[in-house]
């Protein structure tokens, strides 16, 4: 499908833009967003790492429905779907792997000790998301291992006021999804719940889903001490037609359970700053190669973890000081890894110093992690800023970065591959250095990086007679790059209006290994372009255009174009998102060919 009108409206924004007087340019407030990921808080504009915001309004205007394809349109961020709607997708920042980048919610940190494939299981539907913070380069001294090439923190929000939003969606393939989210709000505490369902007939052979969504938190006491409690519930059946490297097996089927409750709360005392925290995360996990005979081949994983966690900060004349401590247990019953048990507590310290009448801030810290079947860990890192104006400042920091093997990595057994109990961590020294340019409706970033890694894990054929997959710490590769992002708001008769651009290079440099054949060689992507433009026409009347360009090391390369246009009347407000409006043949993962040209009807209702 083929929409050829966008072609006439992109000309027509041109034209418009061009004929009509500008306004004065509305400030953008995002320089002033507390970060909340690091045990220092710091506002955005202050912050020494590469930090990418995305807002509730920047999800909104994208007009996608899920986490995944909010991603898609961050610089650096290479979200691997197979299929649609990111039933099954995998998260790779700057080149690394689905297992070297780490999940948290509220910074509760959503890791499964079985694979990487189950981070975006626990991704929160967008209707309760404030925002999302995408960490990149050396987290492992601030999350401590996993955070290998970085980490997304996605920000619930609160209860406010008293509303029912409903909204239901259909469209192409047979696709539905409906929703309710209630908040109330009271004079101690605030709620916010969120039920929603989402099906389709899918877009290919064996593609169907049926994904369910239960958010519910809570705010007591908010006015004094503020005790949060969160609870999440995810459920997806999907079919998974040659996913998982496997194109041939196009009757595989996979049901998972995703679930977490957290409490926490923050307490402030003199220059104390207190943040304590416990959370239970599970995860379930059922495959069945054959999916009406699962009597072939079946496999079950349930996962559980248990952390808690004290972190804190003390201001004194001297700079911040950031301390935590925290404790997890790793437990897991499969039919295929066994029961197994992991243990990791770690001890986290950094300061931050600043000289020259705050110009200079330098913040060391490290992190140190027992683990309870692997060597301990110190991952030490340091943190550099130079404000050279109000709204310009220099960075760079450097840290070592680390990751334990999965479950899947030590202990799997199957047609495909076996797993290794000899693996080692991998590991890995990062660095970067940027600059980030904050005025007014204009913000604008340049980092270049550099990581090299070593004892990488990579599922290799020895020889050439092998018949299974075996995972092998062979793997050295020097990842470098550049990364840039630009946003400007404008405005058009005073309608509100903004442009975001992103582009990132990646160049990875594998030592040569003497094995017959990689399962999981490096195919990162080299270019990566992704823009969208967001146009006010007339009164609760937008839309936007949105663009996506990858060139990956394998030298294929693809182009997506999607479009959203949304009008609101009162309460009522009506929507269209086009997906792939031209029609690009490609894949993202295991050469699962992504769906053609596809339409997204959607219908929202407010009661207040």
């Amino acid at each position: 499908m083929k929409i050829k009108f966008v072609l006439c409206l992109l000309s027509l924004t041109s034209v418009i833009a061009n004929a009509q007087e500008t306004e004065p340019i509305t400030k953008d407030t995002l320089k002033e967003v507390i970060v909340t990921s690091s045990r220092i808080d710091l506002p955005f504009k202050e912050n020494s790492r590469t930090i990418q915001i995305i807002t509730e309004k920047d999800i909104k205007k994208i007009g996608v429905n899920n986490v995944a394809d909010v991603l898609q349109y961050a610089a650096g961020i290479d979200v691997r779907r197979q299929g649609v709607n990111g039933m099954q997708a995998d998260l790779y920042v700057r080149g690394g792997s689905f297992d070297q980048t780490l999940l948290l919610i509220d910074g509760i940190k959503v890791d499964d000790v079985q694979t990487g494939h189950h981070s975006l299981n626990m991704a929160l539907p967008i209707e309760v998301i404030q925002r999302i913070e995408v960490i990149k380069g050396p987290a492992a001294r601030i999350f401590g291992q996993n955070a290998f090439t970085g980490a997304i923190n996605i920000v619930t929000k609160n209860g406010s006021g008293n509303t029912i939003i409903a909204k239901i969606q259909g469209g192409s393939f047979g696709q539905f999804k409906g929703d309710v989210t209630g908040t109330i709000e009271k004079e101690k505490s605030s709620h916010i719940v969120h039920v929603s369902k989402n099906f389709s007939n899918g877009y290919r052979e064996n593609t169907d889903f049926d994904n369910t969504n239960v958010f519910v938190k809570n705010v007591f006491n908010k006015n004094k001490l503020p005790i949060n409690l969160i609870t999440s519930f995810n459920e997806r059946k999907f079919g998974a037609n040659g996913f998982y490297g496997i194109p041939s097996a196009t009757q595989q089927y996979e049901e998972t359970q995703a679930s977490l409750v957290g409490l926490s709360t923050t307490i402030k005392k003199g220059n104390f700053t207190w943040k304590p925290r416990v959370y239970w995360r599970r995860n379930q996990d059922e495959y069945i190669y054959i999916r009406n005979n699962p009597s072939i081949y079946r496999n079950l994983h349930i996962t559980n973890k248990i952390a808690a966690e004290l972190n804190g900060s003390y201001r004194s004349s001297i700079g911040v000081t950031g301390f935590g401590v925290e404790f997890s247990k790793y437990y897991i019953g499969s039919n295929r890894l066994g029961d197994n048990q992991r243990e990791i507590a770690t001890l986290f310290l950094e300061h931050r110093f600043q000289f020259f009448n705050n110009v200079l801030d330098v913040t060391p810290g490290v992190a140190v992690s027992y683990f309870s079947d692997f060597d301990n860990k110190a991952f030490p890192g340091i943190d550099l800023g130079v404000k050279i104006n109000e709204n310009i400042r220099a960075y760079s920091n450097i840290g070592y970065t680390y990751r334990v093997p999965t479950y899947t990595d030590l202990y799997y057994i199957g047609p495909q591959a076996v797993g290794n109990e000899n693996l080692q961590p991998e590991e890995a020294i990062s660095q970067e250095v940027g600059v980030k340019f904050n005025y007014d409706a204009v913000n604008f970033s340049i980092v270049g990086f550099n990581r090299d890694s070593k004892d990488l894990i990579d599922y290799v054929r020895v020889n050439p007679s092998d018949v299974v997959f075996t995972p092998l710490n062979i793997q050295e590769v020097n990842t470098k790059g550049v990364e840039t992002e630009f946003s400007y708001n404008f405005s058009i008769k005073n309608s509100k209006n903004k442009l975001k651009l992103g582009y990132t290079y990646i160049d990875d440099e594998v030592k040569k290994s003497n094995v017959a054949e990689s399962r999981y060689s490096i195919n990162s992507m080299k270019h990566q372009f992704v823009g969208n433009v967001s146009i006010n026409w007339f009164k609760n009347f937008y839309n936007t255009f949105s663009y996506r360009y990858v060139e990956r090391t394998s030298g294929i390369s693809y182009n997506v174009y999607d479009v959203n246009l949304s009008y609101k009347v009162n309460q009522l407000e009506f929507s269209v998102f086009a997906n792939n409006i031209f029609n690009e043949e490609y894949s993202e993962s295991s050469l699962i060919p992504m769906p053609k040209g596809n339409i997204l009807f959607g219908l929202q209702y407010s009661f207040k």
